[in-house]
Parts: structure tokens; sequence; C-alpha cells
């Protein structure tokens, strides 16, 4: 496929994301099927380097091009913003950059718009664009403006380097199945095939890996010897510590990496994972599969139990609650843009709800695990202070040192030990 074709879906996909409120997670897989898989990467890396670097892609735009397009012109805004990526951010060359991107614009049905791209492309590289730094913290942050807000109110000391961590690639964990390989067998087979790899610290059973590969082409991925998960997902089925026999309800479970964690540590568990989405359910029950466990799988809604619940209390819970996602922007980068300041208390309001609602399904003694993929103090530490507050029969069990109920739970931030934003609160029902 031509090379100003991919510009050409790049910036249309672009287009869908900014303008239109869609998600990668909802177009790529179309978008990669068009293309062929050595093009994929490139695709992948444009894509997210546009989206990573957008408020001084934005800035460079503002000064190069005199108005604002409209309409169905508006995609090409879009292309310019791919084509000062390529000059700034990587190895294409100026020459193929230049030439390429301005031959996109016939493929976005816009011929009469080749100049006005070829103008601003080359007066970036005329200006040295790419040495133009703004004085506005905001921009040079690569956040939202909302989101920039919020974390400098929260980590006013750690702002520059967790903005840093924010925009970089997120490496690709992988959770060894030690039900089916161990960690050195597994380490050996990925030797005998050269795939390059690191052991994490903290002698859990995972590896980072070097580069991008293909997993489905890993050895042992058929038979289920592991399956991709961060290493901050990965502390959840640690935390909730599964003994034998227990009962147990992964609540908000899809895609079921967690439950099947947990079914890995403890296997004679009674586990019932629980979404309210049948569509990701799915991918709950191919998790399952590949990786050689069972759990009842069922679609309800936590924070209803009545519509779905035998009345059978669970001696542990998890609760994944739906959150901002924002501690794993680095792993996708249309989040920022996608999430709005004001989805923040609606989402906090549902956390709360559906907190109660599991803690009524919990045994007495039982062990329950909030966990979010937030980085924000109102979705994590101030909604298990106020929980703790609301409900007497609610004891923080400690995660660390300064884990404590005026300052409750574990919050990971991107990049800390290589992982992911996570946040994590354990309590136990006196």
């Amino acid at each position: 496929m031509k090379a100003s074709t991919l510009r050409a879906d790049i910036a249309r996909t672009l287009f869908q994301v900014l303008e239109q409120g869609h998600s990668l997670r909802e177009l790529m897989p179309a978008l990669q099927a068009k293309h062929k898989e050595q093009d994929r990467a490139w695709l992948q890396e444009m894509l997210y380097g546009v989206l990573r670097q957008l408020p001084i892609l934005q800035y460079w735009l503002r000064q190069l091009l005199n108005k604002p397009l409209k309409s169905n012109q508006k995609v090409i805004e879009h292309l310019i913003l791919l084509g000062f990526y390529q000059l700034a951010f990587s190895r294409v060359s100026q020459h193929a950059a230049v030439a390429e991107t301005v031959g996109a614009c016939q493929e976005l049905r816009c011929p009469g718009l080749k100049g006005l791209v070829n103008a601003c492309l080359r007066n970036f590289i005329r200006q040295e664009m790419q040495d133009k730094q703004p004085d506005d913290a905001q921009i040079r942050s690569g956040l939202p403006k909302w989101l920039f807000k919020k974390l400098q109110q929260a980590y006013p000391d750690k702002l520059d380097d967790l903005s840093q961590a924010m925009n970089s690639r997120a490496p690709i964990w992988l959770r060894v199945n030690q039900a089916r390989v161990n960690q050195s067998e597994f380490c050996q087979a990925l030797d005998e095939q050269g795939i390059q790899y690191r052991v994490p610290d903290d002698k859990q059973p995972a590896l980072i890996l070097s580069k991008g590969y293909d997993l489905t082409q890993l050895p042992g991925y058929q038979q289920g010897w592991f399956a991709a998960q961060d290493g901050a997902a990965q502390q959840a089925a640690t935390l909730l510590a599964v003994q034998s026999k227990d009962r147990v309800l992964d609540a908000c479970a899809a895609p079921g990496g967690k439950t099947c964690h947990l079914l890995e540590l403890q296997a004679d568990i009674e586990c019932l994972a629980l979404d309210s989405d049948a569509t990701r359910l799915q991918r709950v029950e191919e998790n399952l599969q590949r990786l050689g466990h069972h759990a009842q799988v069922i679609c309800g809604d936590a924070a209803d139990p009545s519509s779905w619940w035998d009345g059978k209390p669970f001696d542990r819970i998890l609760l994944d609650a739906p959150c901002s996602a924002t501690g794993v922007i680095r792993r996708h980068p249309d989040i920022k843009w996608l999430r709005k300041g004001t989805d923040i208390p609606p989402l906090v309001e549902l956390q709360r709800r559906i907190l109660a609602a599991v803690w009524s399904m919990l045994k007495p003694g039982g062990t329950l695990l909030y966990a979010t993929c937030s980085i924000l103090p109102d979705e994590n530490r101030e909604q298990v202070k106020q929980f703790l507050a609301n409900h007497p029969d609610a004891v923080l069990s400690p995660l660390h040192a300064q884990d404590s109920t005026d300052n409750p739970g574990w919050q990971i931030l991107p990049g800390e030990g290589q992982m992911d934003g996570f946040y994590y609160a354990r309590l136990i029902k006196s």
C-alpha cells in the first residue's frame, strides 16, 4: 500500500478520535487489518506519537496556519499535525515526510489543499519550528488543561517527572502462568527463539519484553504459558491473598486478567467473574480457556446485586472499579483527549455506589480490595477515606508503612518500577 495512503488513514483516525470522540480501542482492529503486517507498527507509532505530543504540535500549527480549516477540510489539519510529528520526532526523512504527507491530500479528497500542506511543512523546516518551545508549562507537559491542573494540585513536586512518564512508551509485561509452566522454563523457551526480555526486581513471576513482539507468536501462547498484564495490575491477586476454598467475586472483571491470576494463585477457589459489558465478557471466557482456568462468568451490574446475586456472601472481593484510566495514558494516549474534567464527579459517584453495593455482599471478616487504574486522589485516597468514614464496619488493612486512615492505600504512579499508574486499598469487614 502506498505511503500516502498510510498517512491518509492516520489522519482520518486522528480526526475520528479528536473530533468525533471515538477510541483507538474501537478503531484500531479495522485499521490494522487494512494494512500489511510490516506497516502496522509504524502506523501505531505515528498515531500514538501525535496523540502524545498533541499540545506542542497544535502550538506549532497555530503559528503556521493562518486560519482553522472547516467542515470536510478539517481532516487536513490532522494530516499537517502528522507531518509535524514526522519532522520533529521521527526518523522519517524530511523529503519523505513532506512528499508523502502532501500526497495524502489526494487520498483525503482535498487535492486543492496540497499547496497549503506543502507550505506548512516547508515553513516548519525553514523556521526550525521543532526548536521553538512554548513558555506555557501545560503545553510542554503534553497533557490537556484539566488534567494538568489536577496533577499540579495533587503532585506539585512530581509534575515534570509524571508528565514525562505519561508521555513515554509503556513496556509490555508478561505474567507467567505458573499453573502451566515455571518461569525458568518459559525464559529458556524465549532464549531459544532470541526473544529479548528483562526480569523485574520484585521476584514476581513476570517478565518485561525489551521491544515489541507479536505475542501470539511467542512460545507457549496457545498453551497458555503467559498473559500480557502490566506489573501494577499483577499486584491485585497477590494483595487480595485468596485462600483455599474461598468464595471470591471479581467485580468489573473484564477482560479477565485478574480473574485468571487469582485462579493461578489458588486453583480451588469458587470464583465469580462479573461485568456489565457482555461483549467484553467474551474476552474473559477466551482468557480463561486459553490459560486453563474455570470461573463462573456472569453479565450483571455490580451496583445492583439484586439483579444477579444468589445471596451467598463472599470471602473476598476484588473491585477494579470503573475510573478515569489516567494511570494508563502512556499505554492508551487517546484517553487524554477523550476524557474530560467533567467526567470525574460522575465516575466518583459510580465508584461510591458500586463500593457500597459489593461491601454488602462481603462476609464479616472478609477482605475487599479496591483498585483503580487512576492517579487522581478523588477516585482513590479521597474515595476510600469517605467510605471508611461512612462504614464503621470497615477497617483499613495497610499495604505499606504509610498506609493509614488519613492517607489510605497504595498509589503507584506511572513509571514507578516500570509499572502503570494504579491504586489499591485493602479493607476488612469487622
